[in-house]
């Protein structure tokens, strides 16, 4: 149970209509939209920036960059949610076990395994950013703007895990299903809510 209590749809149209387009898409109600059901506004906005940082990036990119950051950040939740997209669209299990234990170990090449040092440095301490650790990524062949992008991409991270962690916000009931070796690497804080059914 999150630290704070969370508004049914009853609370206002805005949250009303945020559960329901969550619940169509997902299939259940997450339990990261509770938590913003005292403020949808503030989720249409974020979704808005996220989906404009993922506009210039390609799935595979955004999700690794992603994964550094959540597990620079201990967030179970992002972990386990950007672990599955990673499953279900270009890893297999083990392979995604890999990434999120050992990216110098996984399937990836050695550009990624720089994006992925450098997205885990911009959550860990963003001032002790150099500009050797951005030639490190040009000499990979990634341009300013790319680079833009991981950065916009890592930090962005930085508000959700945060606040969810901060309100103790667990994973969904639904990540239990993941096979128990990929399960324990992507849990890397907080539990999953065992309690929820979904």
């Amino acid at each position: 149970m999150p630290f704070i209590e969370t508004p049914d749809a009853s609370a206002g149209e805005q949250t009303a209509a945020m559960y329901a387009q969550a619940e169509a898409g997902y299939g259940y109600l997450p339990n990261m939209m509770k938590a913003f059901g005292h403020r949808p506004e503030v989720m249409a906005n974020w979704s808005a920036l996220l989906a404009s940082i993922r506009a210039n990036m390609d799935l595979r990119r955004y999700e690794l960059v992603t994964m550094a950051a959540a597990k620079e950040l201990k967030s179970s939740y992002c972990m386990l949610a950007h672990g599955s997209v990673l499953l279900r669209d270009i890893f297999t299990a083990d392979e995604v076990q890999q990434v999120a234990e050992n990216p110098n170990e996984a399937p990836i090449d050695e550009a990624e395994r720089a994006i992925m040092r450098f997205a885990a440095k911009v959550v860990r301490d963003a001032t002790a950013i150099e500009e050797p650790d951005v030639d490190a990524l040009k000499r990979h062949g990634l341009s300013d703007a790319e680079i833009f992008d991981v950065v916009t991409a890592a930090a962005v991270r930085c508000f959700f895990s945060k606040t969810l962690d901060a309100l103790g916000v667990q994973a969904d009931g639904i990540y239990e299903k993941l096979e128990s070796g990929l399960k324990a690497a992507l849990v890397v804080g907080r539990s999953i809510d065992e309690t929820a059914s979904n």
